[in-house]
């Protein structure tokens, strides 16, 4: 991934376009092949990225180099940081260095350009270099915005490009170690370039539902799985051609195939015999299309299920219990939820699944979970959650948690887990730094291990009402197979993303 960074400068003393220069400067002389990118303008033939194409001689066109224009972002912001992202994320794979240069203050935006500016920065994960007038009052502003934004300020420069301005430790700055900025939009990208990284066929077994084929058409179009729905073929050709959406390239498996009925239903039978089930029996399970996506997932004609549309939790998820079952060094399988949090993501379990889970059992809820964090490129830093910060308070629900904690450290000495602790022992670094001082997790936990399943559904219900976070999930861990359960009420844009996170998950399955 190429360095980047966001020069952002307000009052009129400030010059972005020399400062661009100098960088662009210093980086080709560290060797690093550099591009521009200028994510908001007034007008797609922008001078200023013209004039930077020119003056340094960049290997870059006008059309590469320019983002979204000002009418555009206010169209809808969050629909052109999307494109924002993907722009730039096309230009680091090109260049070792992108160095993005922010709107002008004197554009139709300059009422709101610092708060514009800020969240284009956070969401491009760009550390910032502001350019500010120190006499101004524009100065504060933009500092102010950037911190409300969760942007990463790199370096802030007063009376810029003064002959002591050390360009080249700017640049040698941009390869250090940095936290990085994961905003609900950025985390939505990464997971879908990770997806088309590996590409898995996910089934989808409620073709009737509008919604579901809406979503199966979004899915194929962004490539991020290929797509399995089980129905009729000349119904679901129909239902697409109502709905104006294309299909052809999803894979219709009819129920009515006699001859894959049969091989399911012999499949099933034979891993249900110690039960006493039937051929019979089974053909009539297979009557049902979460048995069906099933027993696909089991035999291996597609990586992973998503349903629950229209069927209820239970019905989704029993024939997984069933016929995928939980892997042998899992212990439990459990649900969890990604929290995207406005400049970070967050899991949390079990909210979904287990009501009163055993210290063994918050013990491998707690290793499945830091697993699927790593998945997604989340540094596991897991907090075993407790009424209790170390060893503050007694009781049996804070042996519980002592225990569960001891099992994870014997199980997974490898993993950076501590507890119990607090919720706010967990994210707070002043509180951290009081309650659990020299803990390898307090205060920078990102994996939240809550002792029962009232916590965590009460918890990540009130984090997303009042936070503004983005909840996506439940996922469902420890299967040998993927299996995700959607909410009956899901949108067509949270099983588009619920589709991508299966994907996702079925790699590593």
């Amino acid at each position: 991934m190429a360095k980047t960074v966001y020069i952002l400068a307000a009052g009129p003393l400030a010059a972005k376009t020399d400062a661009a220069l100098h960088l662009i400067n210093a980086l080709t002389r560290q060797g690093d092949r550099v591009g521009i990118f200028r994510p908001l303008v007034t007008d797609v033939s922008d001078p200023v990225a013209r004039q930077l194409i020119a003056a340094a001689t960049l290997d870059q066109t006008l059309d590469d180099a320019v983002g979204v224009t000002v009418d555009t972002w206010l169209a809808g912001p969050d629909k052109a940081l999307s494109e924002l992202i993907v722009a730039l994320g096309t230009l680091s794979a090109r260049y070792d260095a992108v160095v993005v240069v922010g709107s002008d203050f004197t554009s139709p935006i300059a009422p709101i350009a610092a708060a514009v500016n800020a969240r284009i920065a956070a969401n491009l994960d760009a550390p910032v270099l502001a350019l500010l007038d120190a006499t101004g009052p524009a100065a504060q502003c933009v500092l102010d915005e950037l911190s409300h934004a969760h942007a990463d300020v790199l370096a802030s420069l007063t009376c810029p490009l003064a002959g002591d301005t050390d360009w080249d430790g700017i640049a040698a700055d941009l390869a250090a170690p940095r936290l990085h900025v994961r905003t609900p939009l950025r985390f939505e990208y990464d997971v879908a370039q990770a997806a088309r990284a590996d590409k898995q066929t996910i089934v989808l077994p409620e073709s009737g539902d509008d919604r579901v084929l809406r979503a199966a058409a979004i899915t194929l179009e962004r490539g991020t799985a290929d797509i399995v729905l089980l129905g009729e073929p000349d119904q679901v050709r129909a239902d697409a051609a109502r709905l104006g959406v294309d299909l052809s390239r999803a894979h219709v498996a009819s129920m009515s195939d006699e001859e894959a009925l049969t091989r399911y239903a012999t499949a099933y039978a034979e891993l249900r015999k110690a039960k006493g089930v039937t051929l019979d029996q089974a053909k009539a399970k297979l009557a049902d299309p979460s048995y069906w996506g099933t027993m696909m997932v089991k035999l291996g004609e597609a990586d992973a299920m998503v349903s629950g549309a229209t069927h209820t939790t239970a019905n989704t998820i029993r024939p997984a219990f069933e016929v995928i079952k939980a892997k042998p060094d899992a212990g439990i399988v459990s649900g969890a939820f990604f929290m995207c949090m406005a400049d970070q993501v967050w899991l949390f379990a079990d909210p979904a699944v287990n009501p009163n889970p055993t210290p063994a059992d918050l013990a491998s809820i707690a290793i499945s979970s830091a697993e699927s964090a790593a998945a997604f490129g989340i540094t596991p830093r897991v907090a075993m959650l407790s009424y209790s910060t170390g060893t503050s308070g007694k009781g049996p629900d804070v042996d519980m948690v002592v225990e569960a904690t001891a099992l994870v450290h014997e199980r997974r000495p490898d993993l950076a887990v501590d507890g119990p602790m607090q919720f706010d022992a967990a994210v707070d670094p002043t509180v951290a730094a009081l309650k659990m001082p020299g803990s390898p997790v307090a205060g920078q936990a990102t994996v939240f291990i809550f002792p029962d399943l009232d916590a965590g559904n009460i918890a990540y219900k009130a984090v997303q009402r009042t936070s503004g976070a983005t909840a996506v999930g439940p996922i469902l861990q420890g299967l040998n197979k993927t299996v995700t359960d959607l909410s009956r009420g899901a949108l067509v844009d949270d099983i588009v993303s619920t589709i991508v996170i299966t994907a996702v998950q079925a790699q590593s399955s």
